[in-house]
């Protein structure tokens, strides 16, 4: 049984994730309604209905408030990946935190926040700096999940290159996918696109493993 410490622990950090979503919410209409270069901090600061002080503590920059999703779903990947069970191989386990992290994150009543994604990744062709704060968190991210891959595996990733490999395949995976979704008509569509290329590269797999047998 949790203690009150652990509830008001829970809870301080739902709040900040409460205030984060809201600015970065803020960040985001602000960007389409007006573009980069006219979103200043104090604009979003008052659409969130918190003070600037408040955005300092979550943000570096406006690029990073409407990034902050992203972010998020970087974290919220690398965290379901660190729940995955110790059995399983490590390309199976990243799949399977990839379909954790989705039918987490939209799923049901969060369905909704696809739209945004797919309307924030469109922007990046018009917005450089916003392309280049989410390459950053991206590779972030992906060392994050290489330090997991490595750990479950209890190797030094410097020498075993398995960690590193899994998670470029994947992760360069979902970067296709991601681009293929956001060019299209589809914003509610990632969850499969992404079960699909990753299907795609299982049967390559199986390809080659079978011309290798048969050579």
């Amino acid at each position: 049984m949790g203690t009150d410490d652990d509830v008001d622990l829970d809870g301080r950090r739902l709040r900040t994730r409460r205030s984060r979503e809201a600015l970065s919410r803020a960040a985001f209409d602000l960007l389409t309604e007006r573009g980069l270069a006219a979103v200043g901090v104090e604009d979003i600061a008052e659409r969130a209905g918190v003070t600037r002080r408040t955005f300092s503590r979550h943000f570096s920059s406006i690029e990073a408030a409407i990034l902050g999703d992203i972010d998020q779903d970087m974290h919220l990947l690398n965290e379901a990946l660190a729940c995955r069970p110790a059995h399983e191989p490590p390309l199976l386990a990243y799949r399977n935190a990839v379909h954790d992290w989705l039918t987490a994150e939209y799923a049901g009543a969060r369905a909704g926040l696809l739209t945004r994604r797919w309307a924030l990744f469109q922007r990046f062709d018009d917005e450089p700096a916003l392309l280049a704060g989410y390459q950053r968190i991206r590779n972030e991210g992906q060392r994050e999940s290489v330090r997991i891959l490595a750990a479950r595996l209890g190797v030094d990733p410097a020498e075993d290159l398995r960690p590193a490999t899994v998670v470029a395949a994947c992760s360069g995976l979902i970067v296709a996918a991601l681009q293929t979704w956001a060019a299209g008509v589809d914003p509610d569509g990632l969850p499969d696109l992404i079960e699909g290329f990753f299907d795609t590269l299982a049967g390559l797999a199986t390809d080659i493993q079978y011309e290798e047998s048969a050579s």
